[in-house]
């Protein structure tokens, strides 16, 4: 009699009896770190067939190999990025940050039909752990983002036939949270100057805005960031505006794309979403700061001569070529601070836009022919005509804002925006 606890496979005497023994299978995987073998061992299978079963769904079809090679998650989360496509760089981008950055470390040598929603979330919880004891806590939206990536990959597998149920769609994370924009009151600079805590996302008032525009009204980019706060353009859509899309003479802009910024690369892509694409009219104020925009680029032009390259763009560095995003951003701040004011992002700017056109009384219907309408009523300031005659945000504008206003303290539109008094 055989000692109890051996394998005899073929050799057992009791080979063939019912009821007795199991069916294993065995795998080989691609060899690990160094050259090291690894195979998966699976038992407890009844039935011959059983056993093949299991190891098919654990192979997956290769062109020219019999039964396929065993595939994990991160094997597949490559495939599946060389194949993706997306309308825009940046989701691509955003896709292959999640896979190098979450997925592949935490789940990318489990077989991708063994992959369980206990996986998934076990991958979470590291997540969230590991970067609250490094002090830099992941946000409820990252997660959300590194969640729906890994989502779009399974249900790309479910399709090809390898899986059938998404472990990525149980998975419990925390709420995401859209941070509300407040305004910059006097009591919240004191507050921010005395421990240096801001809020996540901060908004200028009217005349935090004016005043900043007047200080920088001389600088080289001052035609763009009076498009950002007064037009309410995103900065990749002032970045991206050529002088082919702007008609001077009907006060009109077209909105068609946006300049992106990747490893130092820029790229000229469609606007963020469907609804972003439009055109814009344009205030007196804003075609004469266009106007003086134009005449020193052409100075530019002509102090450089042949080394200038006219690249058709409104906002370019000093050598004509198109103005990068971040680089508009980094001016930005840099501006921001010498004049003085709390910091708040470019792209929070736009609020300003919001805020003059929600502070604003309503305007008189304007008709701009083809022009998509404005939800919001341009802003029509109060005061003595001669105020208003000169003011740079004075009569119909069609302002097309996509953002929330904050609207906790109420702010008084001022009488003449870039002249305020002191």
């Amino acid at each position: 009699m055989p000692r109890a606890g051996w394998r005899l496979g073929a050799r057992c005497p009791w080979r063939g009896r019912t009821g007795h023994g199991s069916w294993y299978l065995s795998l080989e995987l691609p060899a690990g770190p160094g050259g090291r073998r690894r195979r998966i061992r699976r038992g407890g299978f009844p039935a011959r067939v059983d056993a093949e079963q299991a190891l098919a769904r654990l192979r997956m079809p290769v062109p020219g190999v019999a039964g396929g090679l065993p595939v994990t998650v991160g094997q597949w989360l490559d495939r599946w990025l060389a194949a993706r496509s997306a309308p825009r760089p940046s989701t691509l981008r955003g896709y292959a940050a999640h896979v190098r950055l979450y997925l592949a470390p935490y789940l990318g040598q489990i077989l991708l039909a063994d992959l369980s929603a206990a996986h998934v979330q076990a991958m979470f919880t590291a997540i969230s752990r590991q970067h609250a004891a490094a002090g830099t806590p992941v946000s409820p939206a990252t997660l959300a983002r590194v969640r729906a990536t890994l989502r779009a990959a399974l249900n790309a597998a479910i399709r090809a036939g390898h899986l059938s149920v998404n472990a990525a769609s149980g998975a419990e994370l925390p709420a995401a949270r859209r941070p509300r924009a407040v305004v910059w009151t006097g009591a919240r600079i004191e507050e921010w100057q005395r421990t240096g805590i801001r809020p996540a996302v901060a908004v200028w008032t009217p005349a935090q805005t004016a005043a900043f525009l007047n200080s920088i009204r001389g600088h080289r980019l001052y035609a763009g960031y009076h498009l950002i706060a007064l037009r309410g353009l995103r900065r990749g859509e002032a970045c991206g505006l050529r002088w082919c899309d702007i008609d001077l003479g009907a006060a009109t802009a077209v909105i068609a794309w946006q300049l992106q910024q990747y490893g130092g690369h820029v790229t000229l892509c469609p606007p963020k979403t469907a609804r972003s694409g439009r055109v814009i009219a344009l205030d007196r104020t804003t075609v004469a700061a266009l106007r003086a925009h134009r005449a020193g680029q052409q100075a530019e032009q002509d102090r450089l001569g042949g080394s200038y390259r006219d690249s058709g763009y409104v906002l370019t560095g000093l050598n004509g070529d198109p103005m990068a995003p971040d680089r508009l951003s980094r001016h930005f701040r840099r501006l921001g601070e010498a004049a003085g004011l709390p910091p708040v992002r470019l792209h929070d700017l736009r609020h300003g836009a919001a805020s003059l056109a929600q502070m604003g009384r309503v305007a008189p219907a304007a008709s701009f022919g083809r022009i998509r309408e404005c939800r919001r009523p341009a802003p029509q300031l109060t005061g003595p005509p001669e105020a208003r005659r000169s003011s740079p945000v004075a009569g119909p504008a069609d302002l097309r804002c996509h953002h929330p206003v904050a609207s906790d303290v109420t702010m008084r539109h001022p009488a003449r925006l870039h002249r305020m008094t002191e």
